[in-house]
């Protein structure tokens, strides 16, 4: 972990006032029994399924592609304890960045973690394989208890969220890397680092290809492949979940991807989105369903989103 001394003098402009009181709120959080910060999550959540019709409606694409098997009413179920996951996963990012370690450490079961240890142990790194889960932060706050881990990063819209977002991560992980330090991360894996990564979202074509995730063609990511490749390090799966009754989260780590990577992109690829599909059919309300998975489209094939509403801006 690092320590970083935060930029505050940046931000005091009014314009950054609404999102002090939003932290402010979310510094509080971590101070309230578990089962609380869940229910405070859940209601945060069901609000945001009430206000964000935009979002509500990717998501319903989403569940209603993905899980063509379930009824209207299933569906409509999955929609809302997605959004309650969501909420839920406010209250864990305060946790991650501000809760006390003794408190959580009680909250986490590992399972599989032999499979990472026996890759550092070889000296071959490890790539931690994940996907976008709404227990994403709190997962990487949890294995960074005990265990040196790097992760990359996107900028947020928001400077002061994102400042905050980068200070947190840097105290709490090993080494973060911005998206564009690919040679960095490559040459850290190559330390005998172990490094998270998550390529299950559409980023657009640039260093994708067009093969099925839950049934349909999507854009998908071969960063796995290509980093597997550069570093020799095995892609090692892994999923965290939230159980119920408050009960804590279980993180568990699966044997390394065999004979991966192969000459193939697509083959690549397609195998790292049916390993995410198995994990995400076990808690399918704890993905994130409201990222336009199946945003870029092959040439022919028509747009699933409606363009986002422009805001009206007085001049």
């Amino acid at each position: 972990m690092s320590k970083v001394s935060f930029p505050w003098r940046d931000f005091l402009a009014p314009k950054f006032w609404p999102s002090w009181l939003g932290l402010a709120a979310m510094r509080i959080l971590p101070l309230l029994p578990y089962r609380l910060q869940l229910l405070i999550g859940k209601f945060i959540g069901h609000l945001f399924y009430r206000i964000a019709k935009y979002r509500r409606e990717i998501v319903q694409i989403n569940i209603a592609l993905c899980f063509p098997e379930l009824s209207t009413e299933q569906q409509a179920k999955l929609v809302v304890d997605h959004f309650h996951s969501l909420g839920i996963s406010i209250a864990e990012t305060t946790m991650s960045w501000w809760g006390n370690e003794k408190k959580l450490r009680k909250l986490v079961t590992f399972k599989g973690f032999e499979y990472v240890d026996n890759a550092l142990q070889a000296g071959t790194g490890a790539i931690m394989l994940g996907a976008h889960y709404t227990t994403m932060e709190i997962s990487g706050r949890l294995i960074a208890l005990d265990h040196d881990l790097a992760v990359s990063y996107q900028k947020l819209r928001n400077p002061l969220f994102n400042a905050v977002t980068y200070n947190a991560r840097k105290r709490m992980l090993h080494r973060v890397f911005a998206r564009d330090e690919i040679r960095a991360s490559f040459r850290y894996i190559k330390q005998n680092h172990l490094m998270w990564i998550a390529a299950d979202q559409d980023v657009g074509i640039e260093n994708s290809v067009f093969v099925p995730f839950m049934g349909h063609i999507a854009a998908t990511q071969t960063v796995p492949s290509r980093m597997a490749k550069i570093t020799k390090a095995p892609i090692i799966p892994y999923i965290s979940r939230r159980l119920d009754n408050a009960r804590g989260y279980e993180i568990e780590f699966f044997p390394p991807v065999e004979n991966f990577p192969s000459e193939s992109l697509e083959a690549d690829a397609l195998c790292t989105n049916l390993l995410i599909e198995e994990q995400i059919r076990k808690a399918p309300e704890q993905y994130l369903w409201v990222h336009r998975r199946f945003k870029t489209r092959p040439e022919g094939m028509a747009k699933l989103y409606r363009k986002k509403p422009r805001r009206i801006t007085k001049k």
